[in-house]
């Protein structure tokens, strides 16, 4: 039997390749459901229940997202994946489940045809993989066969404008309030900060608030390998990585970028994540004296010191422990660590500050000393009484550490 959609989808198409839409898609998506409607009666054609959602439908398939246009639409989900066709999935409030959608196996194909077009990147047999950012700052990753099984594997990671600080974070429940003010404090003053969790535990979201509490004279210079992070300031600069041409030229890596945003005269740098040897450019900048933040994937803030120190030993053998782990532990004023529950609800469970001290020499597996600020008590996170070792940039900025950390500044 005719889909009548179909059939209004492909007679809108043939007027765009004929230059005729007249007042844009919406107009000729409205006329031809006047035009079909009018000659149903007449012909053996199935009418159209509900015109009005078909419309949406149809100008979604046109100039959206078909299917998925309504779940990227939906302020409640948090993330879209695509297993197979019939397998697609989304994310709401941190828990997974099934939705009803089908789609046909070129509907995949066009959707993300559709959906790099203003990413300028591809992705095919020679690049099976692609990260890309959609208009709407969402973060767009595919896998192709015969990388996987059978199907394309997609996800599309949503990024809510609705969690843009901390007080927001706080009203979620995510952050009390005077270990937020006492993060904000740290931003303001300077500090270097190393946001760490795992997958979905919240880093990103944690570092826009982050930025959105500095110093709003601040220049901010951001570094990722697709844009996610959105810096508030006036005076903010974004770069993301780009992918090599055809022929195998033009490729940017996060490691140019860091020493290209090296020359644009940060207040801050922000590294999206560390994930390889750029951790080594990271660490230079900031024991350069430029203030930075970052994210990275770890079980816990002391882990997120150990996989720091590991990661410059990729960029080559004339790197050891001897240079990287105290560079560490001078450059890094505090980790704060995310945590995403079975239940779905993400909150920071621990912030720590290294002394700039190792327990012995890292020729001698030392580990880099660190005080436990703030750490979860049952279910809520307290101050531990410890004090910030590193107070040189608090008292610099006017603030006062110890009141900061006990919620009495």
């Amino acid at each position: 039997m005719t889909d009548p959609v179909r059939v209004i989808t492909d007679s809108v198409r043939s007027r765009a390749r004929r230059g005729s839409l007249g007042g844009g898609p919406e107009t000729a998506v409205q006329e031809e459901l006047q035009h079909y409607a009018e000659h149903a009666f007449a012909a053996d054609v199935p009418m159209i229940a509900d015109e009005q959602r078909a419309g949406r439908q149809i100008v979604a398939d046109l100039i959206g997202f078909g299917q998925l246009q309504p779940l990227l639409d939906d302020p409640t989900v948090e993330e879209i994946w695509i297993n197979a066709p019939t397998r697609v999935f989304v994310a709401r409030g941190g828990i997974s489940e099934l939705t009803s959608i089908v789609l046909g196996e070129q509907e995949v194909r066009d959707l993300v045809e559709r959906m790099l077009v203003s990413s300028g990147r591809r992705v095919d047999l020679s690049s099976p993989f692609v990260d890309a950012s959609l208009p709407d700052g969402s973060r767009l990753h595919v896998v192709v066969p015969d990388v996987t099984r059978r199907h394309w594997a997609i996800n599309v990671r949503k990024f809510s404008d609705r969690v843009t600080t901390l007080d927001a974070l706080v009203g979620r429940g995510s952050v009390p309030p005077h270990a937020a003010a006492f993060l904000a404090a740290a931003m303001r003053a300077g500090l270097n900060v190393l946001v760490s969790g795992a997958t979905q535990a919240g880093k990103t979201t944690l570092l826009n608030a982050l930025l959105a509490a500095g110093r709003p004279s601040d220049r901010v210079v951001t570094v990722e390998e697709t844009f996610e992070l959105k810096a508030p300031g006036r005076d903010a600069v974004a770069m993301q990585c780009r992918q090599p041409s055809l022929e195998g030229t033009g490729e940017v890596t996060l490691r140019r970028l860091i020493k290209e945003a090296l020359r644009m005269r940060p207040d801050r740098l922000v590294v999206g994540e560390v994930r390889e040897a750029e951790a080594l450019d990271l660490l230079i900048a900031l024991n350069s004296g430029i203030p930075g933040a970052c994210s990275i994937h770890a079980n816990s803030a002391r882990d997120a010191l150990v996989k720091l120190c590991t990661l410059p030993l990729l960029a080559g053998r004339n790197i050891d422990a001897s240079f990287v782990m105290p560079t560490v532990a001078s450059a890094v004023d505090l980790v704060v660590h995310c945590e995403l529950q079975r239940s779905g609800r993400r909150r920071v469970t621990e912030v720590l500050a290294p002394t700039g001290a190792l327990s012995a020499p890292a020729v001698e597996g030392g580990v880099i000393e660190a005080v436990r600020l703030f750490a979860l008590d049952g279910d809520v996170l307290r101050a531990t009484g410890g004090l910030p070792p590193k107070e040189e940039k608090f008292l610099a900025a006017g603030l006062d550490p110890a009141r900061l950390v006990q919620g009495t500044a």
